[in-house]
């Protein structure tokens, strides 16, 4: 058979026409890497981890492995109710994984320690549960009815019993200013301290994103200003470049960074050897969270630290100080507004009059308000 391309040539089919209803197993293969390629590297690491969970409970619980076949609902139930403690009659909390088992799984080093996991974690490992079983063409058990009743009632039942979701501790003005108080310590310090500021005032950047920034993505608009540019994110994967501004104290503190370890090119933020020399290789992610930690340590902050800590502190922050929801939003390039209000309303309420109405009125028991 032949047909003609655009230049009215005639193009032999030399090979066996494809089936229309089935993919072949190479472009069933280009396709599975396109969508690993599209994924990001800290999320291709939480899948990869919970998938390994998912296989060692399945071998332990069913003597089954996950590649085996579909899983059946009920068997997603077990999971639900091996891993979420409830509460009982005498106010303790139960869960159903056998000790042995749950022993079994810390030695397999797929779980850090015995005991239930956090219904984050839990909604997790479902999650992707449920995209595996849609990358092999399987029907999703997780979307049973037994599996999202039993998850729902399962999350009201902990929160009813104030289980909360627990959240990193938000680094506001004030922690943020004694974390770069500790920055004192040579190079690493300098380093230290422009990145701190880099993701904090440039608009509360996650920590993949501070660690892909280029020298090439930075541009100086004047003395006291830089732009970076930002490719895809976590949220923005269309291609669009988007420039955000660096400004004041963040500015200056890039600045002797650069001045500090000049770099014509590649990653802005790299290691640092033993005895302090630059290497030309991009912090990881979790050195920058490893940082966060070890400087709240040195500051002697209390509270529950990591590389969000800067993104919920720049939302409260800004709340705090009365910048406009949409301001914020266009800096950290939050889509819902959902997942922004709750830091930025934690913050507003901070310096809202509601917050002191005591104060701002007569409080002397013996005049008489009529």
């Amino acid at each position: 058979m032949d047909v003609s391309n655009n230049t009215n040539q005639p193009i032999s089919a030399t090979e066996t026409p494809l089936e229309p209803t089935k993919l072949a197993q190479h472009t069933q293969a280009a396709a599975e890497a396109f969508i690993a390629a599209g994924t990001a590297a800290n999320t291709v690491r939480s899948y990869r981890s919970a998938l390994a969970y998912w296989d060692v409970w399945l071998h332990l619980r069913y003597d089954r492995a996950l590649g085996d076949g579909a899983l059946p609902a009920p068997v997603v139930v077990q999971f639900i109710v091996d891993h979420l403690a409830r509460p009982t009659p005498d106010g303790t909390w139960h869960h159903l994984l056998p000790p042995n088992i749950d022993l079994a799984l810390c030695q397999a080093r797929v779980k850090g320690k015995p005991g239930p996991l956090a219904f984050n974690t839990v909604s997790h490992r479902l999650a992707v549960l449920a995209k595996w079983h849609k990358l092999q063409h399987w029907d999703n058990p997780c979307a049973a009815s037994a599996v999202v009743t039993l998850l729902q009632e399962a999350g009201k039942a902990q929160v009813r019993q104030g289980v909360g979701v627990r959240k990193k501790t938000a680094m506001t003005r004030e922690p943020l200013q004694a974390m770069l108080a500790t920055c004192t310590d040579g190079l690493r310090g300098v380093r230290d301290k422009a990145l701190l500021l880099l993701a904090w005032s440039g608009g509360g950047r996650r920590r993949s994103e501070v660690v892909t920034l280029r020298i090439e993505d930075l541009r100086r608009l004047d003395e006291d200003t830089w732009l970076y540019t930002l490719g895809a994110t976590k949220t923005e994967t269309s291609g669009q470049t988007r420039e955000k501004p660096l400004r004041g104290a963040a500015a200056r503190a890039l600045d002797a960074w650069l001045e500090a370890a000049p770099c014509p090119s590649g990653p802005i933020f790299r290691r640092l050897r033993k005895y302090g020399q630059v290497t030309e290789t991009a912090l990881s992610g979790d050195a920058v969270a490893r940082m966060i930690k070890r400087r709240a340590t040195l500051a002697g902050l209390t509270g529950d630290w990591a590389a969000h800590s800067l993104r919920s502190g720049f939302v409260t922050e800004a709340g705090r100080q009365g910048v406009p929801l949409g301001e914020v939003m266009a800096m950290t390039e939050h889509r819902s507004v959902a997942t922004v209000m709750g830091y930025f309303q934690a913050g507003s309420l901070l310096s809202s009059r509601a917050t002191r109405l005591l104060e701002e009125e007569d409080t002397d028991p013996s005049v008489e308000r009529g």
